[in-house]
């Protein structure tokens, strides 16, 4: 620091107080735009459903595909052939303990402009096991989120029917990029 901007910065200073040391002053860093997101997504409502639910057979692979979704996606996602870009362990966590964190990993997954993550839900032995009731439950949150454009079992390196893999919708950030980049090459 030069003398001058010293000298102007001690000018500035010369009539502000220090604040007194208590512990009701909570001292934070200012988060930065990501961050302020992310404390944003916290205040949303969760919808996910609670309640009456069919439990799914142990023998029934998780799979769902929206309207209107080429075949070749799902069958592309069932292959592994889309790169996990995040993913959520939910093994041996309460059943709302995994519906808040669902909750948050999917807008959060939203707001980065995600389009492949994991979710590790475990597998159970038996049909009422806790890891099968979890299984359920995610198979009806996940299509309770308009983002989700399918969702399958995951390869044995990645869980197996222990974890499934989610495609989710391209945000309007990525169409508009995609859109320009191939506009660029066509003239």
């Amino acid at each position: 620091m030069n003398p001058d901007d010293k000298s102007l910065f001690l000018d500035a200073m010369e009539d502000v107080q220090p604040l007194k040391r208590c512990a009701d002053v909570h001292w934070q860093r200012t988060p930065n735009p990501r961050a302020q997101q992310r404390i944003d997504t916290l205040q949303l409502d969760n919808f996910l459903t609670t309640g009456f639910l069919d439990i799914i057979p142990l023998g029934t692979p998780l799979e769902f595909k929206r309207e209107g979704l080429q075949n070749g996606v799902l069958d592309k996602l069932r292959q592994g052939k889309y790169s996990q870009q995040a993913s959520l362990n939910l093994l041996r966590q309460p059943v709302e303990q995994c519906r808040q964190m669902l909750f948050r990993f999917m807008h959060q997954a939203r707001l980065d402009g995600l389009r492949n993550v994991l979710i590790i839900h475990g597998k159970g032995r038996e049909d009422g096991s806790h890891p099968n009731i979890v299984r359920s439950y995610l198979a009806r949150w996940l299509t309770e989120f308009d983002d989700v454009q399918a969702f399958c079992a995951a390869l044995p390196h990645h869980g197996g029917n222990g974890a499934c893999y989610v495609a989710l919708r391209k945000s309007e950030q990525a169409k508009q990029d995609n859109w320009e980049r191939h506009a660029k090459r066509s003239r």
